[in-house]
């Protein structure tokens, strides 16, 4: 059985929900890695912002960010996002289960963050990942390894896909 799961879905069916439960069904494990948050003014989305289980923040991307890496309308801070990447220190963590939101288009513009995905999936501690649906490159490439399990998050086992998740962890 894969060490690492990955959850895809279509944007807005919940995975970043379904990580945090997750997060919060496994209170007395040690968590490590971060979520990704919406930046919102006025009901709009602004950008996104990162957020580690130790309550650490780094803006990843915003539309009034001026940068030459841009996914849509979003400039994404790829030498903000390296440092905090140091920062979180996935690599030399002791955690008991390592979670990253998202391997997505923004975050493989870091060559750093590629490189430590590929790290974290060799390793022995377990990774829950959430992952694109679409995407070629360095996201295809994740999909296609024989070391990842890939489940698809759908409005329809939106509730039920939480306690599969858990027990496939190991954790409970």
């Amino acid at each position: 059985m894969p060490n690492n799961l990955l959850i895809t879905g279509l944007p807005g069916t919940g995975k970043t929900t379904l990580i945090m439960h997750l997060a919060e069904r496994l209170p007395e494990r040690k968590i490590a890695g971060f979520y990704t948050q919406e930046i919102r003014k006025g009901g709009r989305r602004q950008g996104f912002e990162l957020v580690d289980f130790e309550g650490g923040r780094q803006v990843l991307s915003h539309v009034s960010r001026k940068s030459p890496h841009r996914v849509g309308k979003y400039g994404v801070d790829v030498d903000g996002f390296e440092r905090y990447l140091g920062r979180v220190d996935l690599i030399h963590s002791v955690a008991d289960l390592l979670v990253i939101d998202e391997i997505g288009k923004m975050e493989c513009l870091s060559q750093q963050f590629v490189r430590l995905v590929d790290r974290l999936l060799t390793g022995d501690t377990p990774l829950v990942a959430t992952i694109a649906m679409k995407g070629g490159g360095v996201i295809a490439e994740i999909k296609r390894r024989s070391d990842v399990r890939i489940m698809e998050l759908t409005p329809a086992n939106r509730d039920r896909l939480l306690p599969g998740l858990i027990a496939m962890t190991g954790l409970r």
